[in-house]
């Protein structure tokens, strides 16, 4: 099936010819005409599935057959958890509706405020932003939400676990009454159950792949290791490999740093994302990455939203994510669009119990590896450790 048949516009399909998108993904075939329709949408499909196309392409067509946008005000939201998936996001849409006589921005924190406030002085048709700074320039009577049609969570889940409750509760409280939600997402915890109560009416559900499951285009298998050898083993993998792109996930800033200096000094050229660094310089390092100028680019989950690289072949876990449903959207960055990836995990003794909730949540068993020389000390391997560990006694319930 392709893009003609699903009533796009021509200034769309020209577009989409453009980007050599020919088929509609499954997300797309579903979304696209429920959105297109008017109705609500919760969403779930594993990253890398087209979900921005999904909700971007209808809502440029109904925008483009809409009224006229005010000065400050905006006409439709699109909110995203992080910067550089705001930074994607944006890009997205602008490609899509390079024909279509529609303003289009993005604002996100960590750079200076003005420059956003002066390009939503003409207004935006359509406007992706992160909830923190949205809310930043409507204190300043920057932007008004009297117009807005549609409003868009992508990756909903994730901004839950950043937090982000209270913001998105403030913005929908500011939002017209009569407008259409929609909910996209990766993996579909309780919380987003209750999210959709607050956003949605009458919702058409979409489920392309089982919740919280694994791209089954990523093969996934671990290594047995000490914690402190994680780093050596790194090493010894990236210079036995010929792996030109690897994604790195570490849990801490001060680590992706230190990461950084231990691959330099064996020869390795990487570069680190993190909360820590500035706009610029995060965007400097994606660029060097997608470019191929480095090899390595390491990552803290509170950056790794929005890190699209094509045709990316490796993510490495050197250190397992502590909420398990982030392991499904770091291996993610891999395998997308209908290709092949792989994803490695380092995994020590301190983190069985990470594992364990891992596998729980993906419903398999990853398969264990040792490399010579790296041999975890005790020797004992991780199913074991875990079948040893004994349960932690329920809580006596108060009275």
């Amino acid at each position: 099936m392709s893009f003609s048949l699903l009533d796009l516009s021509e200034p769309l399909l020209r577009a989409l010819d453009e980007l050599s998108y020919t088929t509609p993904t499954p997300v797309q075939l579903q979304a696209i005409p429920a959105i297109g329709s008017g109705r609500d949408v919760i969403a779930v499909a594993q990253t890398g599935t087209g979900k921005t196309a999904a909700f971007s392409l209808p809502l440029l067509q109904r925008l483009a057959n809409g009224s006229r946008v005010k000065p400050n005000h905006i006409r439709a939201l699109v909110l995203v958890p992080t910067r550089e998936l705001a930074v994607q996001v944006a890009e997205s849409i602008a490609a899509y509706g390079k024909y279509l006589p529609l303003k289009k921005g993005v604002v996100y924190g960590g750079v200076k405020i003005n420059p956003q406030m002066m390009r939503l002085r003409s207004g935006v048709d359509i406007l992706v932003a992160t909830p923190g700074r949205l809310l930043d320039l409507f204190q300043q009577n920057a932007v008004k939400f009297l117009q807005v049609e549609t409003l868009v969570l992508d990756e909903a889940d994730r901004m839950l676990d950043l937090g982000f409750m209270d913001d998105i509760s403030k913005i929908l409280g500011l939002l017209p009454k009569r407008r259409q939600g929609l909910l996209f997402s990766a993996t579909f915890p309780n919380a987003i159950c209750t999210l959709a109560e607050k956003l949605l009416k009458r919702p058409v559900h979409i489920e392309v792949d089982p919740p919280n499951s694994a791209a089954i285009s990523v093969k996934q298998w671990i290594y047995e290791v000490d914690k402190g050898k994680k780093p050596d083993l790194l090493c010894q993998l990236l210079r036995h490999n010929d792996w030109q792109q690897v994604l790195v996930f570490i849990r801490t800033r001060i680590n992706a740093d230190r990461l950084v200096r231990i691959l330099a000094n064996n020869g390795i050229s990487a570069l680190a994302i993190h909360g820590d660094k500035s706009q610029g310089i995060r965007a400097h390092a994606l660029a060097a990455f997608k470019a191929k100028t480095i090899r390595i680019l390491v990552a803290t989950d509170i950056a790794s939203r929005g890190i699209d690289i094509s045709e990316l072949s490796h993510v490495i876990n050197l250190d397992l994510p502590k909420v398990a449903e982030d392991y499904i959207h770091r291996i993610g960055r891999t395998g997308r669009a209908g290709l092949e990836g792989v994803a490695i995990s380092l995994v020590s003794a301190d983190e069985v119990n990470l594992l364990s909730a891992i596998e729980t949540l993906i419903h398999q068993q990853l398969v264990r590896e040792v490399v010579a020389g790296f041999i975890p000390k005790q020797n004992v391997p991780l199913t074991r450790l875990m079948k040893a560990r004994p349960k932690r006694p329920k809580k006596a319930k108060q009275v």
